[in-house]
């Protein structure tokens, strides 16, 4: 495992490096919630790093309410705190079951092209005149088809774009080009599924969903990526909460 130090070469101190591995394992479900993590010394030697710098980091993460410390048990994933502070909001799945616990999903890329831009991706990219590449996914929750999602994004920030994006794409823009999304704005609205959305979402029409409008702005303030998301409604709630 390359340390996480080294990755992206960010100016980042290595502890925060390491928070950020912990929060990825548990959104994937590498440690659901319950499950406890190893030691600091077997976490230490998985991630190349010292013993201090996973108590550093392990003891921010009991402070956000990711992590809880039980006696005779050791360090637990709690699942039960807001998964989107400003801390780390950006990295996380935001739909959550009818009892607003956190779900994992999985993603499936569809389609990854590169276009010339609409008007209204030249009116919002400045680079847009280069290109675009337009990303289409699919996330599962437990085998299920929840939702749909358009990415749009300015080819010319983005050289060497991987055909198979992986599922954190918000982590990989930092990883591999430095762009941290620092700022979202959305547009929630109800929708009918359309043909599209039937097929993809495995429905039956009529049928609603909550449609998703969405720009990402990175760490200058510029347009990163624009998404449109289509996202089923039967039991699951969209968790949107900033602290």
């Amino acid at each position: 495992m390359t340390p996480p130090g080294q990755q992206g070469g960010l100016p980042l101190p290595l502890y925060e490096h390491v928070k950020q591995l912990i929060l990825d394992g548990i959104l994937v479900g590498t440690w659901p919630p319950g499950a406890v993590l190893p030691g600091e010394v077997a976490l230490a030697a998985h991630f190349g790093v010292a013993v201090g710098t996973v108590r550093r980091a392990l003891a921010d993460l009991v402070s956000d309410g990711q992590l809880m410390r039980r006696r005779k048990t050791g360090t637990v994933v709690t699942g039960r705190v807001p998964m989107h502070n400003l801390r780390n909001f950006f990295q996380y799945f935001r739909l959550h079951g009818a009892d607003g616990g956190l779900l994992h999903s999985e993603t499936e890329v569809l389609a990854l092209r590169r276009e010339a831009p609409t008007l209204a991706e030249i009116a919002l990219f400045p680079d847009a005149d280069a290109g675009m590449l337009r990303l289409h996914r699919l996330r599962h929750v437990k085998g299920r088809p929840v939702m749909h999602e358009w990415m749009m994004l300015p080819a010319a920030r983005l050289p060497d774009f991987p055909e198979v994006p992986p599922p954190l794409l918000y982590r990989f823009l930092v990883d591999r080009y430095g762009i941290r999304v620092s700022a979202v704005r959305e547009s929630v609205t109800a929708s009918l599924a359309t043909e599209e959305d039937l097929t993809l979402l495995q429905l039956e029409g009529p049928a609603a969903l909550l449609a998703i409008q969405e720009t990402a702005y990175d760490q200058a303030g510029a347009p990163i990526i624009a998404s449109q998301h289509r996202v089923v409604t039967e039991g699951l709630c969209y968790l949107n909460e900033l602290r």
